[in-house]
């Protein structure tokens, strides 16, 4: 039975209560102090009584045992793998390593890790006796009628002291230097709450610091596939831009033979502007994904040197994802969320445990006199102990108030908790099955982009021999320059659902990252 049960069981059963006889004696010392002691009695009854049970969280939906899709039957998971392991490029390699030890949003998110570090800390502190090293000087004067004063003059007649235990009349000096102690035992566990809330909170910023941590790094892995990606367009759209502008030409010298129109010419020289501006377009679009990357790793804008090929990159072959239950130890915000749980599950054992008595000692020792020349003599050493026992009865808004904010609080957690398991089984799903959909689109775009440029070669020949159409040929060169791009974006796209699927799974964090 715990400490708070067992006061309610004693002080909340009935009892027999037993008047005094009409002739017994009068209320002496021993008198007050049984009912002093009933007075503290009832402050345990009423405070005990009062203290409600805790709100149970609603049932939750268990885990599912798969992610609802064909998959391999394997528990392990990519997400196991050190980053440096999963990503193969050195180039890309180098830039996560860069982005982790300057990154800010990571800097930040260290320096989130101490606060809470430093929470835990007063929480503590909080749990043992304060001492003050205490020096205080004050002046009173004592009206005639009051019994200080009535008791300093009759003292000051009495035969039984010297000259120096004369106490001044008019202002009387009071001096005290010493140490001065409070402290809150903690009956009921609420400062342990308290404490336990703030080691909750701090495991809670340390998984946020390693969340911070797996998005740096898919963050710098997506921001490097698009610029690869950005490049291959470019050249692509360089690539085809050559082709179009031999096409405009020999277009302008069948017009001057006559088998070819103004508005072909016009044609031809439109779809050449049109690749131009595109390839501007791109061009800005690299310089703008550079600076964002280069803001990744914490420095101002620069180039980034990368010289693999977008083809060139690989990811693992086979993306295993293990099973769902994995999640729940490996992804830094659904632990996260768990110990965020936990904190407002403590927070709100200390706001019901606000209801019950608290117990203060205040104890001291120092020298004290009423002249400062008698304030280091043997005679001056004084010490005490006062203890204090309070509990709230009148007024106890604030305190219910506090109660039901951290009920909200706490339930509030709870279901962000949930939210979080639903959303990472959801993010999981949702990268595998798009790894799988987007391999297989893959493969039909790369046949695609195949056929339409033996179109173009084809067209090519035919403009030479005049059995081409200016339409057929613009129409070749357009189809095989949009296949072009849509294949890099594709190809990018595939790369991306990898490493969303990394991520997904709680991967990267585990690799040591430097202290901030």
């Amino acid at each position: 039975m715990s400490l708070t049960r067992f006061f309610a069981f004693i002080f909340c059963k009935p009892k027999v209560v037993r008047l005094p006889s009409p002739g017994g004696e009068g209320p002496g010392v021993g008198s007050y102090a049984r009912r002093a002691l009933t007075v503290a009695a009832g402050i345990f009854l009423f405070s005990a009584c009062q203290l409600s049970d805790p709100r149970s969280y609603p049932a939750a939906t268990p885990l599912p045992g798969t992610y609802g899709y064909p998959a391999p039957n394997d528990s392990t998971s990519i997400g196991d793998l050190a980053w440096n392991q999963f990503f193969a490029d050195k180039t890309l390699i180098g830039l996560i390593d860069t982005a982790l030890q300057q990154n800010l949003d990571l800097r930040q998110a260290s320096q989130r890790v101490e606060q809470a570090r430093a929470a835990v800390l007063e929480r503590r502190g909080a749990l043992l006796p304060s001492v003050n090293a205490t020096g205080t000087a004050g002046f009173d004067r004592y009206g005639r009628y009051t019994l200080t004063g009535v008791g300093n003059y009759d003292t000051n007649l009495s035969q039984n002291i010297d000259a120096s235990q004369v106490v001044p009349t008019g202002f009387t000096p009071d001096y005290f230097l010493g140490l001065r102690s409070t402290w809150e035992v903690d009956l009921w566990g609420r400062l342990r709450s308290l404490r336990n809330a703030a080691q909750g909170r701090l495991l809670a910023s340390e998984q946020g610091r390693q969340l911070v941590v797996t998005s740096v790094i898919a963050e710098v892995a997506n921001n490097y596939y698009e610029l690869l990606t950005l490049d291959n367009q470019l050249a692509t759209l360089q690539r085809n831009l050559v082709l179009q502008e031999r096409a405009l030409e020999i277009t302008k010298v069948q017009k001057l033979a006559g088998r070819a129109t103004e508005l072909a010419v016009q044609q031809f020289q439109a779809q050449v502007l049109r690749t131009r501006s595109l390839a501007y377009e791109t061009k800005q679009r690299i310089v703008e994904n550079e600076t964002q990357l280069n803001q990744l790793m914490g420095r101002y804008p620069r180039r980034i040197a990368r010289p693999a090929e977008l083809a060139e990159v690989q990811v693992p072959k086979r993306l295993l994802a293990g099973v769902p239950a994995r999640l729940v130890l490996r992804r830094p915000d659904v632990r996260q969320a768990e110990f965020n749980l936990s904190a407002n599950g403590a927070d709100l054992y200390a706001a019901r445990a606000a209801f019950l008595p608290a117990l203060t000692l205040t104890p001291y020792v120092g020298v004290n006199a009423f002249r400062s020349s008698l304030l280091f003599q043997p005679s001056s050493v004084v010490a005490g102990i006062l203890g204090g026992l309070s509990a709230p009865i009148l007024n106890r808004r604030a305190l219910r108030a506090e109660r039901n904010r951290a009920t909200a609080a706490s339930l509030e957690t709870y279901y962000a908790y949930q939210q979080t398991l639903q959303t990472s089984v959801r993010e999981v799903t949702n990268t595998l099955r798009g790894v799988a959909n987007y391999d297989s689109a893959l493969t039909l775009r790369r046949q695609e982009v195949i056929t339409l440029r033996k179109a173009v070669e084809t067209a090519t020949d035919l403009q030479y021999t005049g059995y081409a159409t200016y339409l057929e040929i613009i129409t070749a060169q357009r189809s095989v320059l949009d296949a072009e791009l849509s294949l890099a974006e594709l190809r990018r796209t595939q790369l991306l659902q990898a490493v969303a699927l990394y991520r997904a799974l709680g991967g990267g964090w585990n690799t040591p990252v430097p202290q901030q």
